[in-house]
């Protein structure tokens, strides 16, 4: 049976389909205390017509009939959202979830800069000097042999030009560094913690979306039980009033029928006005803009049998995602305790230098000449004393990994406390729900057999005001049971890391 609802912001406009009960059969003994045998045939023949009409209705909706709500309800506007829709909706355009995929983006992106040091490093320099003036001369000494002794003659050369130009080729290849190894090491594990940092926020807004959709359905079928009550009040008002004008009562049944009524309204115009914000925050979790509008629909025989969900499952913990980001972290801190311990190897990496200088002491001739060069090498830089800070820090990675080891019995005890309390509350709640649903039949009878004998001055205006104050608390207990049960099956699912997305 589906239910479409329509919520503009200020007003409620609302067209679904009731559930239907089935009819209840009357036995002759309970009306056996009537004395006047012409009250007894008209009470058998009143709940005779009731029961062949409640039996003729077709169990199956009748398509053509619930076509016509829908058409009237697209004439306002809006698109119609299922609860599936709107989780749907709500992991394409919430804010904060579309925050996460980009720091999945980011994260890629940082591994990718931190990684870049493996591949080939070349820059390109140039160096152009001009020397107003130089000193740079030195001197040469040339011994020659003669009968008598040795004899020296002094030569003086200047060794640079005053015009010079250097322009230089670099390369260097990274061959082995225990930085280098940790950042390849540690990007897969950083990719996947960015991930399930995603899907942490994922499950969270299927949670909230769900809970919410069903807080705004509960305050719906509250506003359509209050509209129900009103109008069988205001039945009850018209009737204490013909009675009161005929002689037949006394004036406080029509007051006692007026101040019900009056209370009933208050509920409704409560409801009305809470079904506002509570569709505001529907729409912040969906990621919904605030000025459209969308219908709600959904299936009561849908949800009554979504309800039912397999108890006997076992915990299992590597099912939560906050267990799954816990041991994503422990990976971590075990890469980082790994570099710390390898920190003490040597940084070896290659290089190649190519060098053109062009030198003149003539700046117009400055490029006439060139003299290149080329250098390879290999170097290495080892760590050998640098202040402890290496054991230090092994110390404190390894005091790290204790803390989430600690993190981890803290993280088994919450889950294992939210699984206890999520399948106690659902259990009870289901367990609720069918007694109210009970509850609910009774008091639709009672209420109908006391507000007949109330027509026919057997009872009190009391009895109808107790029997129908029966009626609508149990209408709303067994919608508030419903709606809690699902929420807290939903509970349940979260703790045991079932929720799918």
């Amino acid at each position: 049976m589906s239910k479409i609802v329509r919520i503009p912001d200020q007003h409620l406009f609302m067209k679904y389909h009731l559930s239907k009960h089935k009819p209840y059969c009357y036995k002759l003994t309970d009306f056996f205390f009537y004395t006047d045998k012409i009250r007894v045939l008209l009470l058998i023949g009143v709940l005779s017509c009731m029961s062949l009409a409640s039996y003729a209705q077709d169990p199956t909706p009748d398509t053509s009939k619930m076509l016509a709500p829908i058409n009237d309800i697209s004439r306002n506007g809006g698109e119609f959202l299922t609860i599936q829709q709107c989780i749907d909706y709500a992991l394409v355009h919430q804010p904060v979830l579309n925050q996460t995929l980009l720091n999945q983006s980011i994260t890629r992106e940082t591994n990718a800069i931190a990684l870049s040091s493996w591949l080939p490093q070349i820059n390109a320099t140039g160096s152009g000097v001009h020397y107003i003036q130089q000193s740079n001369y030195s001197s040469a000494t040339t011994a020659g042999g003669t009968s008598t002794g040795t004899s020296t003659t002094g030569t003086t050369t200047r060794t640079s030009a005053a015009n010079s130009f250097i322009p230089e080729l670099s390369v260097s290849q990274a061959i082995f560094s225990p930085s280098l190894l940790f950042a390849a090491k540690s990007a897969p594990l950083l990719v996947t913690q960015s991930k399930q940092v995603t899907d942490s926020t994922k499950i969270y807004l299927v949670s909230a979306v769900s809970k919410s959709f069903y807080n705004v359905l509960l305050t719906l079928e509250q506003i359509n039980v209050l509209k129900e009550d009103t109008a069988r009040l205001g039945k009850n008002l018209r009737d204490a009033y013909h009675q009161y004008k005929g002689g037949i009562v006394d004036e406080t049944d029509y007051e006692e029928a007026a101040i019900s009524l009056n209370n009933s309204k208050a509920s409704l115009k409560q409801a009305n006005e809470n079904v506002v914000p509570q569709y505001a925050v529907l729409k912040r979790l969906m990621g919904y803009s605030p000025e459209k509008q969308f219908n709600v629909n959904f299936d009561t025989l849908q949800m009554a049998q979504s309800i039912n969900m397999d108890t006997t499952q076992q915990l299992a913990y590597e099912k939560r995602i906050e267990y799954q980001q816990l041991r994503t972290q422990k990976d971590i801190q075990n890469e980082q305790i790994k570099y710390y311990r390898t920190s003490f190897l040597p940084t070896v990496s290659a290089f190649y230098n190519y060098d053109l200088a062009y030198e003149n002491n003539r700046m117009s001739d400055l490029f006439s000449n060139s003299y290149p060069s080329q250098l390879l090498g290999v170097s290495i830089s080892i760590p050998i004393f640098t202040g402890l800070s290496r054991v230090h820090s092994l110390r404190r990675a390894k005091l790290q990994e204790e803390v989430l080891n600690w993190s981890e019995v803290d993280l088994k005890s919450q889950i294992y406390s939210e699984y206890t309390s999520g399948l106690a509350a659902y259990k009870s709640n289901l367990y609720n729900l069918r007694l109210l649903q009970q509850n609910v039949n009774l008091a639709k009878r009672t209420y109908f057999v006391v507000s007949l004998q109330y027509k026919q001055g057997i009872v009190a205006y009391l009895n109808v005001i107790t029997a129908e104050s029966n009626l609508i608390s149990s209408e709303i207990s067994y919608l508030n049971a419903l709606f809690n049960t699902l929420s807290s099956k939903i509970d349940l699912q979260k703790a045991m890391g079932n929720i799918t997305y």
